[in-house]
Order: C-alpha cells, then sequence, then structure tokens
C-alpha cells in the first residue's frame, strides 16, 4: 500500500538542502517519490509500506541532518 505524507523540516535553507533530501530518501527501496521545497521548507515523501517504514525516512532524515519536526 502506498502512504504519503507530508512534514516541515526546519533545516532546509537552499536548494542543496532540498536536492539532498530528494537525493537521499529516493534511493530508500520502497520509496516512490520526495519532493521538497525551500520555500516553506516541507517534504512530501510516498512510499510503499511494505518495503519500508516511516521509522526508516526518519532515521534516514536524522542521519543526514534534515530531521523532521516532531509529530
Amino acid at each position: 500500500m502506498i502512504t504519503e505524507r507530508t512534514f516541515r523540516v526546519p533545516n532546509i535553507s537552499c536548494a542543496h538542502c532540498v536536492h539532498t533530501i530528494e537525493r537521499e530518501l529516493g534511493e530508500l527501496p520502497g520509496v516512490v517519490s520526495v519532493r521538497a521545497n525551500v520555500a516553506d521548507k516541507l517534504v512530501t515523501v510516498e512510499w510503499n509500506d511494505t518495503l519500508v517504514r516511516w521509522e526508516d525516512i526518519r532515521a534516514l532524515l536524522q542521519e543526514i541532518n534534515y530531521s523532521p519536526e516532531a509529530d
């Protein structure tokens, strides 16, 4: 099943940040799409929840220093 989540990432400050987030998350098996926006600091991720969990996505974001805001 495909799951979609939009969340705020306060550390997004430039196009390089957007590129890094989209590239890193896009490499996770099961991630279908990633869209990040520098203006509103929002990231939208779609993933196949039989292949990857939200916890895995969150952990990768924390690892690359783009932690999502607390839920």
